[in-house]
């Protein structure tokens, strides 16, 4: 069933949706073109996807909240008047239809009564072990003992799945924060955007979320280094 949209030129696939400025995104999705909207979803969704899971119960429930806000963006694009990047737009749109979702389930409550519990709970370990200033402030200064390993692709995996698991018992705030920074690399200001936070409660939640993260890798680093 073709619902209406059209297929792109062979040319037009040649740029991916990463390279098109916003106006010519959304004029090529309010025209239709299948091919754009595609590669829209193979784009955005695997990280909306992870967004989602934050807010709601179950990863089928997610998937329902990803297929809802692309409704909405579908049916919102008349709406949309650029005085944000389309990315954010998207972000925002899938915020609101998760929380409702949640909100539904019994699991949320409003992100930004979340973010204002930033002094709820401490830093995993000392702030002094990551970078004050310039490009890198925020991040590790050092990497995690023993990061360095004979068999790297297996503690790659291995170490990707503590992380998974640490992020998916943080605070919820602290979760979306650092699954928006870190993973999908969204910018401090994206980040505030879309959750309608301050900049100052951006960066504690990043931090402490990442303190944490960094904590559990260090556990299991000397785990191993004990086999």
């Amino acid at each position: 069933m073709h619902y209406g949209w059209r297929v792109s030129s062979p040319e037009s696939t040649v740029q991916t949706v990463s390279a098109l400025e916003d106006r010519e995104l959304v004029a090529a999705l309010r025209t239709g073109d299948e091919t754009v909207f595609s590669r829209l979803v193979r784009e955005h969704g695997p990280g909306m996807l992870r967004v989602a899971r934050n807010y709601v119960s179950s990863q089928a429930v997610a998937e329902e909240v990803v297929q809802e806000a692309w409704l909405g963006v579908l049916r919102g694009l008349d709406r949309f008047e650029g005085r944000s990047s389309f990315k954010t737009w998207l972000y925002r749109i899938l915020m609101n239809t998760a929380m409702s979702r949640g909100e539904r389930e019994a699991r949320t409550v409003p992100f930004a009564t979340l973010a204002g519990e930033v002094g709820d709970d401490e830093p995993a370990i000392d702030p002094s072990r990551f970078t004050a200033e310039g490009r890198w402030a925020g991040h590790w200064a050092v990497p995690p003992d023993n990061w360095a390993s004979p068999e790297p692709r297996l503690l790659e995996a291995e170490g990707r799945e503590v992380i998974d698991r640490t992020i998916a018992q943080l605070p919820e705030a602290q979760a979306i924060v650092i699954t928006m920074c870190d993973i999908e690399g969204f910018g401090p200001e994206e980040v505030c955007n879309v959750l309608d936070i301050s900049l100052t409660n951006q960066r504690v939640l990043l931090h402490r979320a990442r303190s944490r993260v960094r904590q559990a890798l260090e556990d299991y680093m000397g785990e191993t280094r004990a086999r």
